[in-house]
Parts: structure tokens; sequence; C-alpha cells
């Protein structure tokens, strides 16, 4: 079988990776990538570098990665959906709910592999986690929770936290519990003179009843990515900086002590820290939209997906707006 022809988007931050695993997978050549101020950091190992996405369809290419800035991930889109290009948007999916349905409309018309770039997903310590979860290791979940915080990225100039990072952990917790946002309610701060918020705090509950928190800056010199999932029988901690997966297990010990035996709580068990084959997210990420589009697997974050996510940090942006929960 022939490999699947493949263009890029972007080389900024986030495309300088995406050029390296496009030219490192199976399956895939990297034909050219499209970017007006060119290859400044001598990425494409070769390949030609057009200046927009209409050059970069002529030479023929069957996928595409879009690693724009968010405010032109709607046009993009659209034009590699026009000439039937599945396409790998990187998140969020668009500016806006309006933009990211237009995407959505666009790739199911054609019937086209259409996925949004939540890495997060593809963390050895999440996928852990999720199995684990499903596998009933924790019996039922009562809460998720999450901490993502560090210092200002460059890289970000169209948006504020809450779509830049918050959609990282409430498409993370969606995915993890297997259920959807039905309320979310945000408190959000502007501290560094940027128009955009750069902190959140939101809470909210999914349609399964399990409450959700998340807590998300980039003011912090602390660098944190934690999933922290509690329920009936402990609680996991993920980090997915490290990609290390703790789980705490509630204590088993009878007591004859009166007054605590009378508490109907937990007390501290066995801590167990397992050991994961800790592949490159990124890597894992283009495989399963690879395969996505030859039909071998479907593991891929779909645009509706990413759709219900910005969604969510629309309401939590609306949320912090007007001091009220939101029902999605």
């Amino acid at each position: 079988m022939m490999d699947l022809r493949a263009g890029l988007i972007g080389l900024g931050m986030m495309g300088r990776h995406h050029a390296r695993v496009l030219r490192e997978i199976p399956g895939v050549t990297f034909v050219a990538a499209a970017d007006e101020a060119g290859d400044l950091h001598g990425v494409t190992g070769g390949a030609p570098v057009v200046r927009n996405v209409e050059e970069l369809i002529d030479l023929g290419i069957d996928m595409a990665v879009v690693a724009v800035p968010t405010a032109f991930h709607e046009e993009v889109g659209l034009r590699l959906a026009e000439a039937g290009v599945h396409t790998l948007i990187e998140k969020p999916i668009a500016a806006d709910s309006a933009g990211g349905n237009r995407l959505v409309d666009a790739f199911e018309a054609k019937g086209l592999v259409g996925a949004v770039g939540h890495i997060e997903r593809y963390n050895p310590a999440l996928q852990s986690l999720r199995s684990r979860i499903e596998n009933g290791d924790l019996g039922e979940v009562h809460q998720i929770a999450t901490r993502r915080q560090g210092p200002f990225p460059a890289r970000i100039a169209d948006v504020g936290v809450i779509k830049d990072l918050g959609t990282h952990d409430f498409d993370a917790t969606a995915w993890l519990a297997q259920s959807h946002y039905a309320t979310i309610y945000a408190q959000t701060a502007l501290k560094s003179g940027r128009p955009h918020e750069d902190l959140v705090v939101a809470t909210g509950r999914l349609h399964n009843q399990i409450i959700t928190s998340h807590l998300v800056n980039w003011l912090s010199p602390l660098k944190e990515r934690l999933t922290i999932v509690t329920g009936e029988n402990g609680s996991f901690v993920a980090d997915t900086i490290s990609a290390d997966l703790t789980y705490f297990e509630n204590g088993t010990t009878a007591t004859d002590w009166e007054s605590v035996a009378a508490f109907r709580g937990v007390s501290e068990g066995s801590m167990t820290r397992f050991a994961l084959t800790k592949r490159e997210p990124l890597r894992v990420e283009h495989e399963a939209f690879r395969d996505a589009i030859l039909g071998t697997r479907s593991e891929i974050v779909t645009l509706r997906e990413g759709l219900a996510t910005l969604r969510v940090a629309e309401s939590a942006i609306e949320s912090s707006r007007t001091g009220s929960a939101i029902t999605l």
C-alpha cells in the first residue's frame, strides 16, 4: 500500500513538532509544509515550503495537519474539506462554536476523517487511567480534579487560558468519565495586562453526576499538570508531565476505636506507582489519525468531540462574565 501524502499548515511552535513526527511516522510521506514565513527553524527535512494552503493542496495531499493560530482554523479547515483532504486540526477546533459547527458539517458532508489535537488523551498516564476506570478499579467515581499551571507561553496571542489550556482538561475529563458536562461555573482573573483571562478556577458536574474542578493559569513559575480521580476505592493521580500514574488505595484495616470506627469515611491504604510504557503522545496521536484514515482504528478526538469541548470553554467564559453557573 502506498504511503499517505501529508501536508502541514503552520511551522510555529506546534507545527515544528508536527513536522518532525510527519517525517518519522511509517505509512506517511511528508510532502510539504505551508507557511508564509518559510522554514525558519529548519524542521521540514528538505521538504518544500509553499506559501499557503492552496499551493499545498495543488501538490496532491491525502491528509493535513493544521497548526496555524486558532483564528485561522476554520478558514484553512474548510478549504481542506472542500478539497477532500483528511485533516487534524490543533485544539481548540475553532475560534468559536459557530466556526466549529461549520467545520463539523463540512467534513461530515464529504465523509472525511476530521480530528482535533487534544493531545492529552494520548498521554500514557491518562490512557492507563482511563483503562483502569473502565475496569472498575475505583468503583463508583466521585470526582475528577485537575491542576494545570505554569509560566505564560509566548506562542499564545489570540485566546485566553480557558481556550488554550482549559480545553485540555475539559476534554480529558469528559473522556475519562465517558460523560459530557451538564453544568459549569467559572471565575477568572486578568493579571498580566493582556485582553484575555490568564487564570480560571472552574467547577462542574457531568451528566453522570461526577463533580469536576479545574485550576488553570499561566501565572505560576511552578509547572504542574495533574489529574486526580477519586472514587469509592481510592484515588488515582496522573502527572502528564512525567507520564506517571499513582494509585492511593483506601485503607482496609479494621479498628476497634469506637469514635474512629463510627466515622463513615476512608483511611490511608497502600500506594502503588505503575510502570508504564512511555511513548511520545504526539506520535501516538499521529498514528491514531493515520489509522483512522486507513480504517484500521478510530481512536481519534473527533471534530464533534472537539466542538463539545469548545462549548464547555465558551460556557466557562460566559459563566465568569455573568457570575452564574451555565447549563450546557
